[in-house]
């Protein structure tokens, strides 16, 4: 399989902000409808009657950054609309526009993440110390949806890396796992699911620790919204966008391959890796060619890029790698 190096996109063709925020449609014909209705049940009111007191505590609130090396150039950025009323989230709700009218209400202060696993010994950072660990970069990349479409995201964040490195894993840690915020007294549907909450995902640790994989607590310049993972959660953007694991509350570094969700949930669709590869189709529809959200009509169906375009930097990743099977 030859890799290409895509030429650059004007920033014009950014996807907005509004679009990003409603990616996780595709599995709603997976879950029952006794889930979809108790999606409905659970809307803003209770999460509200829950966590009243801490809905809104941070919208809005900027975050001093630096410009990065590592941004993607020449893109059109999604306006932010978009990307904060286009989501994909499905503990709070299954449709693209539900997590924008639901999330409103999760609770992210206090917040710490648990650091557990293959480590020197067990850590717990709380979110605020984890801003002023490192500068934090205004970064531009490329997001790929598993469902055809994608966005041009302005995160904020800094390299996983500099987190791993203060978890000081040890040397038989190949793999680290992050666990969502999950409480069923709002997510109440999930126990009727065919889902497991909380949500899992995972990356091999030399994926972990590629500078491009970003520990991310803004976008626009703001603190995560939400809907889009508030208030901290990871960017892998050569990967399908449900890789990148929202609202973390738990860092697991493991000798073995763990346990994803939608791996756990049907296999055959989303495998472990998750790189885009548009050579590997979904089983119920192409992977070939993308719609950017936030564009034109005419001008959003494009080419799918391979690794999404970060070829380039992160294909030495996979030398010798079958990437069909390997998907």
């Amino acid at each position: 399989m030859l890799i290409g190096k895509p030429s650059d996109i004007p920033s014009s063709a950014i996807t907005p902000k509004e679009q990003y925020l409603n990616r996780r449609r595709f599995l709603r014909g997976a879950i029952s409808g006794a889930v979809a209705a108790g999606a409905a049940a659970v809307g803003a009111e209770r999460l509200a009657e829950v966590f009243s007191p801490r809905i809104g505590a941070l919208a809005g609130t900027k975050l001093e950054t630096v410009k990065s090396p590592l941004t993607t150039t020449g893109e059109e950025l999604t306006p932010e609309e978009y990307i904060t009323h286009y989501n994909n989230f499905y503990e709070f709700g299954v449709d693209k526009d539900q997590p924008a009218k639901n999330a409103g209400a999760l609770p992210i202060r206090p917040w710490t993440i648990k650091v557990e696993g293959k480590v020197a010994k067990p850590l717990t950072f709380d979110i605020d110390t984890l801003l002023k660990l490192r500068p934090l970069e205004d970064r531009v990349y490329r997001h790929r949806c598993v469902e055809a479409w994608s966005m041009v995201i302005p995160w904020v964040g800094y390299s996983l890396s500099e987190f791993i490195k203060q978890c000081q894993p040890l040397a038989s840690a190949k793999y680290v796992q992050f666990l969502s915020y999950y409480d069923k007294r709002v997510e109440k549907w999930a126990s009727e699911s065919t889902i497991s909450w909380p949500y899992s995902e995972g990356l091999r640790m030399d994926e972990a620790m590629h500078p491009l994989a970003l520990l991310t607590f803004g976008l626009y310049g703001e603190v995560l919204p939400n809907q889009d993972g508030a208030p901290v959660r990871i960017v892998v953007p050569w990967k399908y966008g449900f890789k990148s694991a929202k609202s973390i509350v738990a860092v697991r570094f493991l000798d073995k391959q763990p346990s994803t969700t939608w791996n756990d949930q049907a296999p055959n669709e989303y495998g472990f890796y998750s790189n885009v590869n548009p050579e590997v189709d979904h089983p119920r529809w192409s992977q070939k060619t993308e719609r950017r959200v936030g564009l034109p009509f005419y001008s959003q169906r494009r080419t799918t890029l391979m690794f999404n375009g970060y070829g380039d930097q992160v294909a030495s990743l996979y030398t010798g790698m079958n990437l069909k099977k390997n998907f």
